[in-house]
């Protein structure tokens, strides 16, 4: 095996022929679209479903995006269809992805290791008397951003479940 003389190679440059390979297998000409999904569909977007597929027709043109999401959040990505369409076709440059289909799983159990869908966390309200009791118990902090890192902590341990 002959020795390379610049030293280290950067990891990116010695995979990048294996994933290219890996994400043509599921249709992704682009694989942008899977590695900035976030940045492409939007962070709200993007924490409700992940591109999962691209299926071509035979003449090439027209090809459907298969999008994995959970059930409660399906009706929401329906009526963003358009909007994603439009921001994935501008990653390819052109009308590459025509339709959208959503395809829908459990939050859990599908593709483990996968960046998982986040499901809004249930809050829990203060009483008046908790928050006076924490307004009281900083305000005599001068740095701003210190009281309110103390006010914070102080709804969060109030707020935070016990458990069984």
């Amino acid at each position: 095996m002959k020795r390379k003389s610049r030293g280290f190679l950067q990891t990116s440059g010695l995979l990048k022929e294996q994933i290219r390979k890996a994400s043509e297998s599921r249709g992704f000409a682009q694989t942008r679209l899977l590695t900035n999904w976030a940045e492409i569909a939007g962070p709200a977007t993007a924490k409700l479903c992940r591109p999962i597929k691209v299926g071509y027709t035979k003449q090439g043109f027209g090809a459907t995006l298969t999008v994995l999401t959970t059930g409660a959040n399906a009706p929401m990505l329906q009526m963003q269809l358009p909007d994603i369409i439009k921001r994935v076709n501008s990653v390819y440059g052109y009308s590459a992805i025509s339709r959208i289909k959503l395809t829908q799983t459990a939050p859990t159990g599908f593709g483990e290791g996968a960046a998982p869908f986040e499901r809004p966390k249930p809050t829990k309200r203060l009483s008046p008397e908790q928050t006076n009791r924490i307004e009281s118990s900083v305000k005599e902090v001068s740095d701003a951003d210190l009281k309110d890192a103390l006010a914070t902590l102080g709804q969060n341990i109030l707020t935070r479940n016990k458990g069984p």
